[in-house]
């Protein structure tokens, strides 16, 4: 496995030593495959899902074999075939006799197998006619069914084919998996709202049909010993205040943390304090700014006034509340509604339960959050 520039990667999964905590979330899951149970994971964006899942996959017990594919680039059954066949193949390489016997079975499809310029990962296609395809689906799981070692396929996004044109995906996908034993399933998502309502409303397919499983942030004083270790072994000073401080700057949240600590890392200092990493912080913003403006531009009025409340406020309990419409003067309750129905769809704001059971409003841009508050400080 490559090792990555900085200790703290952004993006890809570069082993164990650069991936922090998740011990219970990665023995749950475990447990779960050992059981012979799929599981469903939800998790806010960029919280760190697919980092977890490339963990589980490595840590996947001798005659297990780990598949992943992420359909969110996938536009129908068609895609979501080409992405299922590009990750079997990527799951082993040709030159050894399990992939060999792999590669066989995908080319005699009817595919075509190119391979990316840039990482020389190969990538199936088909040519097939419409009705074809599901078969063809039916005919990959069937014979990884019938192999010898068990299969995990880690679906990401897999709320992706409920946009599908073809009708009724997640019904038939539902039936087809169900009847499988020696393939066991991971299904992530990063909208929550979807995912729940594909596995916990009864009258979905997918009801009740894997171990539910929501991750979230990494404890403040885990993720800061983590932090210590990697900077100390690059001989790099950072005292531990300094390191919570950057902390909670990022709202603990994952892919922000990671964010601020690689460019604090890639600055040159040695010695670390506040004002180095909060000029690598305001560098930040700076460079963000356009696509914020760009969110002002492609909004409507009513619908950039609530997403700058929501950077604000950070979680909306009553988003119709007198209290809330009249602070950020936004008119009309049921126009906030509305905006807040845009902004969902445009994934710009979630909404989720907190321990109680209350459900919130958030937004999903943290950078975008801290620009808003500089120009309201």
């Amino acid at each position: 496995m490559k090792t990555p520039i900085t200790p703290f990667p952004t993006t890809g999964y570069y082993g164990s030593k650069y991936f922090c905590d998740r011990l219970e979330e990665t023995e749950r899951i475990l447990r779960n495959l050992k059981g012979g149970q799929s599981t469903i994971l939800i998790a806010q964006r960029r919280i760190g899902k697919t980092a977890l899942i490339q963990h589980v996959l490595g840590k996947l017990p001798s005659g297990t074999r780990g598949i992943y594919l992420d359909i969110l680039p996938t536009e129908n059954i068609t895609g979501f075939l080409n992405e299922l066949a590009s990750a079997i193949i990527r799951s082993v390489p040709q030159r050894k006799k399990a992939g060999q016997k792999i590669w066989d079975f995908i080319k005699s499809l009817r595919t075509t197998i190119s391979f990316e310029s840039l990482t020389g990962s190969p990538q199936v296609s088909f040519t097939l006619r419409e009705r074809e395809i599901p078969y063809q689906i039916e005919a990959i799981f069937a014979f990884l069914e019938n192999q010898d070692v068990k299969y995990v396929i880690a679906i990401d996004e897999f709320q992706q084919v409920l946009k599908y044109p073809e009708k009724n995906t997640d019904a038939w996908l539902r039936t087809l998996i169900q009847k499988l034993k020696n393939v066991i399933f991971i299904f992530a998502g990063s909208q929550q709202h979807l995912l729940n309502e594909m596995f916990t409303i009864p009258s979905r397919p997918f009801y009740n049909s894997a171990s539910l499983l929501k991750i979230g942030k990494i404890d403040r004083e885990i993720y800061r010993k983590f932090i210590k270790i990697h900077f100390s072994e690059n001989d790099k000073e950072l005292e531990d205040d300094t390191i919570r401080s950057l902390i909670d700057w990022a709202d603990g949240h994952t892919y922000y943390v990671q964010l601020i600590c690689n460019r604090v890392y890639l600055s040159g200092a040695v010695k670390i304090n506040e004002i180095i990493w909060k000029e690598e912080a305001a560098r930040l913003l700076e460079e963000q700014e356009p696509v914020f403006f760009n969110y002002r531009n492609m909004l409507t009025v009513p619908q950039w006034r609530v997403l700058k409340a929501a950077a604000l406020e950070r979680a909306i309990y009553e988003p119709t509340g007198i209290d809330f419409v009249m602070k950020y003067s936004l008119g009309n309750p049921s126009s906030v509604l509305r905006s807040l129905e845009s902004l969902i769809r445009m994934e710009l704001v979630y909404y989720d339960f907190d321990a109680s059971g209350k459900k919130f409003y958030s937004i999903n841009d943290l950078l975008f959050c801290r620009w808003i508050e500089g120009f309201n400080s």
